[in-house]
């Protein structure tokens, strides 16, 4: 019976992918910890196709907003739909399907110390296909470390043995294994050094063009934004105070946006634009407001 629940929740969810434009949709949603309020009232809309980068201070729940999403916290209220199919309150078999459909690669790549680059790779694999061989499931792992631009030998390679970028890059790759068409993705470039950063976002980009991805990402990283992020949402206040391009966050007058985007970072990163487009900061921050 399992069985035939997940093989009808699988064509269903395909059908889904191919639907409407909608990858993640969530709605009115509320979180808290005991009597601390996370979320409130709480909307968001995530296009199939996009890299969506998503923003806030420290505390306004960017990495709970996707543990809901994802199914790992339970929310106090509200909707979640994936590809169409709601979330909150759904059994395993029936959320099986949908959960093939995406990988995350949680903060610091999340890897199990005790296995190799491979085994962790075949991790999500193992849970969801128990039946593949030995043999296929190493060479999809290894197919999956080479995609992410690891070198062959980090296969066999533990954990401990690996550099901070390469340690994402080995939780990519697992996020990968299943090849999915929703990756989350949370503070992906954080500790990692500005060319390690930039070569980590030119693989995301390249890997959501070539493999089709929806990407949900988690960053405080001005660069990242500007760089590979097709929108920005913003959290403040309990809720998704504003979401688009930077030009058009440039344009409102909420005081955390301004802040964070005019501080002295944040005009870095635009001058940083600016001199691609072949104009100056004030130029390109004055295309935002208009």
């Amino acid at each position: 019976m399992a069985a035939e629940i997940e093989a009808v929740e699988e064509e269903r969810v395909e059908k889904a992918v191919e639907g409407n434009g909608i990858a993640i949709c969530v709605r009115d949603l509320r979180t808290s910890f005991g009597d601390q309020v996370v979320h409130d009232g709480l909307d968001l809309d995530v296009r199939k196709g996009e890299i969506l980068g998503v923003v806030g201070g420290s505390g306004t729940g960017k990495s709970v907003l996707m543990r809901a999403i994802i199914g790992l916290q339970i929310p106090d209220r509200g909707e979640i739909e994936v590809f169409g199919e709601p979330m909150i309150g759904r059994l395993d078999d029936e959320a099986l399907a949908i959960r093939k459909r995406w990988g995350v690669l949680f903060q610091g790549g999340a890897l199990f110390s005790t296995l190799t680059v491979a085994e962790n790779v075949e991790v999500p694999i193992r849970e969801y296909y128990p039946n593949i061989d030995a043999q296929l499931r190493d060479e999809i792992a290894a197919y999956k470390i080479r995609m992410t631009g690891l070198p062959a030998d980090a296969g066999p390679k533990y954990p401990a043995e690996l550099s901070g970028g390469m340690r994402k890059r080995a939780g990519l790759a697992r996020a990968l294994a299943l090849d999915p068409d929703l990756l989350f993705l949370d503070e992906p470039t954080a500790g990692l050094d500005p060319i390690g950063a930039a070569a980590f976002d030119e693989q995301t980009r390249r890997l959501q063009q070539t493999l089709g991805l929806t990407v949900f990402l988690i960053t405080h990283d001005l660069d990242t934004l500007y760089s590979i992020c097709d929108r920005v949402a913003v959290l403040a206040d309990k809720k998704v105070i504003a979401v688009g391009t930077i030009d058009e966050l440039l344009a409102t007058d909420h005081p955390w946006i301004q802040e964070y985007f005019n501080g002295p970072r944040g005009r870095a990163a635009t001058a940083a634009v600016a001199r691609e487009r072949g104009k100056t900061a004030a130029e390109t921050q004055a295309d935002g407001r208009r």
